[in-house]
């Protein structure tokens, strides 16, 4: 065996024929066994990149799913949304019926005319006091003959029963209404502006309607507010 062949039996691989035998730091190797120590490190470079295209496979399939749960979501919130202010709507024709107008309180605090749906394009995200939840809590008290804390007051009567989940509260109260809460967290928008002014709001009656969400865009233009105009 020259010099040649053995620095190769010392490096990666071993290789003869099928008759030969080769000696090697005293031993005979047959030359039928062959190391190919290159062979492994091709196996483990595929393996590596097999695992980077399953976890950018995952990582997509996660966004899409995602995605397709925050629309089922707000199209669900949209839907039930569209109910509440249809079974409101029906209230206040039972409410006008009685007492022959739409709850309006342009003669004490203004708020149902004061909230112009033309200009107060977006509920405040805070509970606190505003145009929307004002006029929204005269709303419900009207409708529901039941004051902040959800106790009948003398001489009114109820014509609609509001859910929990339609009770507006302040942050850190759980007992006290102060306004009507649509399905994504925001108060609804109740306003006899136009009974006042023809320039304000949309309809001679009332207008009733939800924001919908104001993440994304801020605020959410009317065209896609779920309303009764």
């Amino acid at each position: 065996m020259t010099n040649d062949e053995a620095r190769r039996n010392d490096g990666i691989c071993i290789i003869g024929t099928p008759r030969s035998r080769l000696r090697h730091s005293g031993f005979d190797i047959p030359s039928s066994f062959v190391i190919r120590t290159s062979s492994f490190r091709a196996e483990g470079a595929v393996t590596i990149i097999e695992l980077l295209v399953v976890i950018i496979i995952i990582l997509i399939l996660a966004g899409l799913i995602l995605s397709i749960s925050s629309y089922v979501q707000n199209k669900g919130a949209r839907a039930r949304a569209e109910t509440e202010i249809a079974a409101m709507s029906a209230a206040l024709e039972s409410y006008k019926a009685d007492n022959g107008i739409y709850p309006r309180d342009n003669t004490t605090t203004g708020y149902t005319d004061g909230l112009n749906a033309r200009i107060n394009l977006a509920p405040a995200p805070s509970p606190s006091p505003n145009a929307y939840t004002s006029a929204s809590f005269y709303l419900y008290s009207q409708l529901s003959g039941l004051d902040q804390n959800q106790q009948p007051v003398a001489g009114m009567k109820s014509y609609f029963t509001f859910r929990p989940q339609m009770l507006g509260h302040s942050t850190g109260n759980t007992t006290t209404v102060t306004y009507i809460r649509d399905p994504f967290g925001n108060s609804y928008g109740y306003s006899t502006a136009n009974q006042g002014s023809s320039s304000a709001g949309y309809n001679p009656t009332f207008d009733l309607w939800s924001a919908g969400s104001t993440a994304s865009p801020t605020p959410t233009p009317p065209a896609a507010w779920i309303k009764n105009w």
